[in-house]
C-alpha cells in the first residue's frame, strides 16, 4: 500500500472535481458565497484578478475604434416583448422589479408597495435598450457604424449555481455595434472573437477551439453566434467567449434606421459579444493542482511575493531593509504593459504563509533569510513547478532575468493544457462508441472528453443526443474539413465534424 501524497486541497481533482474547485475557490480567497442566493462576493484578491482581465481587454476594444458607455440597470418588458426569440430565450431567468417602495403592513413589516405602471426587468443582457438608444443616435449612413461597449453587472436567476461559473449576479462586458451594411456587421463579429481568441489564449493561456453555434445553441434573436470553447481538467467544455451576428431582427424590434446614400431608409445591422467573470473559474480548472490556484503571469493580481525569515528583531530590521530594497528593485521591472508588482508577507505564521501563497496561486514565491542574505541570493520556487522544488538564485540574476521565468510560466500553462487537450479529444465514427465515451464513471465523475464526430444538421438528433448524454454540440469548428461521413446519431449523410462535449 502506497501512502498518499499530502496536498494543500482536499479532496483532490481525481476523488471529486467539483468540490475541488469549490475548496479551491475558498482557499484562495478570490471569492465566497454571498447571503443573497446564489450570489457571489469577490474578495480583493479575486477583484484584482478581474481588474486586470477588464483593463487588458478594454485596450483590445479601444484599438477597434469601440468606446466605452453605461446604460440602464432596469429595462422596461416592453423592450424585451419587441423581440419574440430573445424574450423567450431569457424569461426563466429574469429577475422583475413590480413595486417601488416599501410600506408596514397590518403586522408592522415591510411589504412592497407602489405597483410600477410597467414591470422593470433587471438586465439579463442589453440588447434591446441600447437599441432604443441607437435608434435615437442614428438616422444616416453617416452616423454609423456605433461601435459601444459597457462594463455591468447582469442578473440571470439561475437555479444552480456555482461561483464564477454560474450566479445570478456576474460581472461582464457586453459590446454592442450597429453598421450600415450586413458585411460590415459580419466583419465585426469576427473581428471581436479575433480579440478574445487573442485574450484568452495569450493572457489566459487556456487554448480554445473556435466556431458557429448551431442554430439551437444560438444567443436568442441571433442570426449566427461565434464561440470560443476551452477544455477543462474534467474534460468538460466551457464556453469563454461569445459574438453574435444579429442580422436586422433587433433593428427592427429598436426602429435602429437610417437612409442610406441613395436617400432610401435602410434597417441597421447590429452585432453584440460578450466575455465574463465565468472567465476566472475557467481560467482555475484549466491551471489548477490540488494545491490550488496556478495564476497566469499576464494577468495574475501579483506576480512575485517575498517572505522574509527571521528569528529575533536584529534579524528581522536587517532581513526586512533587504527585503524592502529588493521589492523596490522588482518593482522597476515592466513586464509587457505593467509593472511588477511585488507582494511582502512578514506575518509569523511560519511555513503556512509559503502554502497560502501557493494556494493562492501566486507565481514566484521568494524566501529571504540571514543567510541568503549573506550570499546576496533569495530562495525562490514556481508554481507550475512542485512546491518542494525550490532553489538559491543570485540576487541580480533573479531580477535580470524575472520577465523570462514569467513568461516561461505562462508558456508552460498553455503548452500543458494543449498537450491535455488534444490528448482528450478523438474523432468517433460509430453510435455505441460514442454513447459509451460519454458514459459517466461514479467513482471519479470523470468522463469523455472532446469528440470530433459527424452530425447530420437535424435538430432532433442534436435534441436526443443531449437528451440521452447531457453531451451538446459546442461548436462547428473554422478548421473542420469538408468530409464524408455518417451521422454519429442516425447514420445519415454528413458533410463535415463538429465537436461534441459535456459542458458548463
Amino acid at each position: 500500500m502506497t501512502n498518499k501524497v499530502q496536498t494543500a486541497i482536499t479532496p483532490t481533482r481525481e476523488e471529486d472535481y467539483p468540490q475541488w474547485y469549490q475548496e479551491v475557490v475558498k482557499a484562495s480567497e478570490m471569492a465566497e458565497k454571498s447571503s443573497v442566493r446564489g450570489c457571489m462576493v469577490i474578495r480583493p484578491w479575486g477583484y484584482t484578478l478581474w481588474e486586470n482581465i477588464a483593463s487588458t481587454l478594454d485596450v483590445m476594444f479601444k484599438e477597434t475604434g469601440v468606446k466605452n458607455a453605461y446604460f440602464p440597470l432596469f429595462i422596461p418588458l416592453s423592450y424585451l416583448e419587441k423581440e419574440a426569440e430573445h424574450v423567450e430565450g431569457f424569461a426563466k431567468e429574469c429577475a422583475v422589479v413590480t413595486h417601488h417602495k416599501l410600506e408596514k403592513g397590518p403586522n408592522g413589516k415591510l411589504v412592497p408597495a407602489g405597483e410600477l405602471a410597467e414591470p422593470l426587468i433587471v438586465r439579463p443582457t442589453s440588447e434591446t435598450i441600447i437599441g432604443e438608444s441607437m435608434s435615437k443616435w442614428v438616422s444616416s449612413y453617416r452616423d454609423l457604424p456605433v461601435l459601444i461597449n459597457q462594463w455591468a453587472n447582469v442578473v440571470r436567476w439561475e437555479m444552480r449555481t456555482r461561483i464564477f461559473l454560474r450566479t445570478s449576479e456576474f460581472l461582464w462586458q457586453e459590446g454592442h455595434t450597429a453598421h450600415a451594411t450586413e458585411e460590415e456587421a459580419k466583419e465585426r463579429t469576427q473581428m471581436m472573437l479575433d480579440v478574445y481568441t487573442k485574450f484568452v489564449q495569450e493572457c489566459l493561456a487556456m487554448p480554445v477551439i473556435r466556431g458557429a453555434k448551431t442554430e439551437s445553441e444560438r444567443f436568442p434573436g441571433a442570426v449566427d453566434t461565434l464561440c470560443i470553447e476551452a477544455m477543462m481538467q474534467d474534460k468538460k467544455a466551457l464556453q469563454a467567449g461569445t459574438s453574435h451576428f444579429l442580422g436586422q431582427n433587433f433593428a427592427k424590434g429598436s426602429d435602429i434606421k437610417f437612409q442610406d446614400a441613395d436617400k432610401k431608409e435602410q434597417f441597421a445591422w447590429t452585432t453584440s459579444w460578450g466575455v465574463s467573470t465565468r472567465m476566472i473559474g475557467g481560467m482555475i480548472m484549466t491551471h489548477g493542482d490540488d494545491d490550488g490556484v496556478i495564476m497566469p503571469p499576464r494577468v495574475a493580481p501579483a506576480h512575485i511575493v517575498l517572505l522574509p525569515i527571521f528569528r529575533n528583531d536584529e534579524e528581522k530590521s536587517k532581513v526586512m531593509e533587504y527585503t524592502t530594497s529588493l521589492a523596490k528593485e522588482l518593482r522597476q521591472v515592466l513586464y509587457h504593459d505593467r509593472k511588477l508588482v511585488v507582494e511582502i508577507d512578514d506575518r509569523d505564521t511560519g511555513g503556512a504563509r509559503g502554502w497560502d501563497w501557493i494556494k493562492k496561486g501566486i507565481p514566484i514565491r521568494a524566501e529571504i533569510g540571514p543567510k541568503d542574505i549573506e550570499k546576496d541570493s533569495v530562495f525562490a520556487g514556481r508554481r507550475d513547478r512542485s512546491p518542494k522544488e525550490k532553489k538559491a538564485i543570485k540576487r541580480s540574476e533573479f531580477v535580470n532575468s524575472m520577465v523570462d521565468v514569467l513568461d516561461d510560466i505562462q508558456n508552460t500553462l498553455f503548452s500543458r493544457a494543449l498537450e491535455f487537450r488534444n490528448a482528450n479529444t478523438i474523432e468517433i465514427d460509430d453510435k455505441k462508441t460514442f454513447y459509451d465515451f460519454y458514459t459517466s464513471s461514479s467513482e471519479t465523475r470523470i468522463h469523455g472528453g472532446f469528440c470530433m464526430a459527424h452530425w447530420c444538421g437535424s435538430r432532433e438528433c442534436e435534441a436526443k443526443i443531449k437528451e440521452d448524454l447531457s453531451v451538446t454540440i459546442r461548436c462547428i469548428p473554422f478548421d473542420s474539413k469538408d468530409e464524408k461521413g455518417k451521422c454519429i446519431y442516425c447514420d445519415s449523410e454528413s458533410g463535415k465534424r463538429v465537436l461534441f462535449a459535456k459542458a458548463y
